[in-house]
C-alpha cells in the first residue's frame, strides 16, 4: 500500500514537471514572438535619425514610393490615394486604398510592420506614422534620384542585389533613348504642359520638376527656354504667357483624372481657343497627350514609361 502511494506521489510530481515546463516553453515563445530579437531587427539611419526596423520586413507600405516596391516585386499592403489626384493606376494594384487626406485606419487595417515615406512626410506626419509601425523617411538628399531611391529601399527590405538589377537596366534603357532622340528630335525644344481643369488654367513644368524634368536631364531633350530658366517645379502660365510658349513640341496631360473623365470636359473645351492654337506646336500637330498616372510621378516605373512614350512619339 505505501510502495503504491508512493508509486503515486512521484508520478503526480513528475507530471508536475512536464505541465511546468510545457507552460514556460509556451510563455517563452510568446515573449520572443511579442519581443522581437537583436536578429529581427536592425538599427538604420534615415532623415531624421536613427531608427529600429524589421531585418526582413514582410509587409510594406510605402507611401507614394508604391512604384519602388513593385519594381522590385514586393507587393505593398495598401496604395495611396488622393481624392483629387486619384492613385496610379499605371502600378495595376490590387490593395486596399489609403486615403492620405483622411484617417489612418485603412493603414492600421492593413498591420504594416514598416512603413516608408518620402518628402511627402514632414516631421509631424512621420510621427504619426511610426505610432503604426517602424517608419523610414527618405533622406532629402536623395529624392531627385530614382536611382539611389531604388537602391535605399531595396537595403531597407534587406534586398540590396534587386536594386543592382533595376538600376542596371534602368541605365540601358536611358543610354539606348537618349542616342535614338538625339538623332530624331536633336535640339528641337519640349515643353511638359499640365492642364489645371479646376480652373482652366495652363501650368508648365520646369526642369527641375521632380515629375518630369528626368526627359531633359536623362533622356537628354532640350527645354523651351521658359522651362529651362525656371526656378519652381511648375509655374502657371498668364494668358499674355501663352503665345511665348513656342515649343517645337508640346507634352500635354490633365491635372486630374483623365481626358475622357466626365468632369473634365467643360476644361478641356479651353483646348478648343483661339489662344491655344496659336501656338505653334499645336498649328504643326506636335502635341502629345499624356497619361497623367504616371507623367506626375517621377519614380523609376513611372520614368520607364514617359521614355516607352518618348520613343513612340519622337522617334521614327
Amino acid at each position: 500500500m505505501r510502495i503504491s502511494r508512493y508509486f503515486t506521489f512521484v508520478l503526480f510530481l513528475v507530471l508536475m514537471f512536464v505541465l511546468s515546463a510545457c507552460g514556460s516553453n509556451e510563455a517563452q515563445t510568446n515573449s520572443e514572438s511579442e519581443n522581437p530579437t537583436k536578429e529581427d531587427t536592425r538599427v538604420v539611419e534615415d532623415e531624421f535619425g536613427e531608427v529600429t526596423i524589421p531585418t526582413n520586413p514582410q509587409r510594406v507600405a510605402a507611401i507614394y514610393m508604391e512604384d519602388y516596391l513593385t519594381a522590385l516585386d514586393v507587393k505593398p499592403v495598401v496604395q495611396w490615394y488622393h481624392p483629387s489626384w486619384g492613385k496610379q493606376d499605371y502600378l495595376g494594384l490590387d490593395v486596399p486604398e489609403f486615403d492620405v487626406t483622411g484617417s489612418m485606419e485603412t493603414l492600421l487595417q492593413a498591420k504594416p510592420d514598416l512603413i516608408i515615406v518620402d518628402g511627402a512626410a514632414d516631421k509631424a506626419k512621420y510621427e504619426e506614422y511610426s505610432k503604426i509601425a517602424p517608419t523610414y523617411r527618405l533622406k532629402e538628399e536623395i529624392l531627385q534620384d530614382p536611382r539611389e531611391i531604388v537602391k535605399t529601399i531595396a537595403d531597407v527590405l534587406n534586398i540590396p542585389e534587386k536594386a543592382n538589377e533595376i538600376v542596371d537596366k534602368y541605365e540601358e534603357r536611358v543610354t539606348n533613348l537618349k542616342a535614338k532622340l538625339d538623332e530624331s528630335v536633336g535640339d528641337e525644344t519640349v515643353a511638359v504642359v499640365r492642364l489645371n481643369v479646376a480652373d482652366k488654367t495652363l501650368a508648365l513644368f520646369g526642369m527641375k520638376n521632380r515629375y518630369t524634368g528626368y526627359i531633359y536631364t536623362e533622356a537628354g531633350l532640350t527645354p523651351h527656354p521658359l522651362a529651362r530658366d525656371m526656378t519652381e517645379f511648375h509655374e502657371v502660365l498668364s494668358e499674355e504667357a501663352i503665345p511665348e510658349l513656342d515649343a517645337d513640341h508640346i507634352i500635354l496631360f490633365p491635372s486630374n483624372g483623365t481626358w475622357e473623365t466626365e468632369e473634365n470636359q467643360e476644361a478641356i473645351k479651353w483646348l478648343d481657343s483661339t489662344l491655344w492654337k496659336t501656338v505653334p506646336a499645336v498649328k504643326n500637330g506636335q502635341v502629345y497627350i499624356a497619361d497623367r498616372t504616371y507623367w506626375q510621378s517621377g519614380a523609376i516605373t513611372a520614368n520607364l514609361r514617359k521614355y516607352d512614350d518618348l520613343e513612340k512619339w519622337f522617334v521614327k
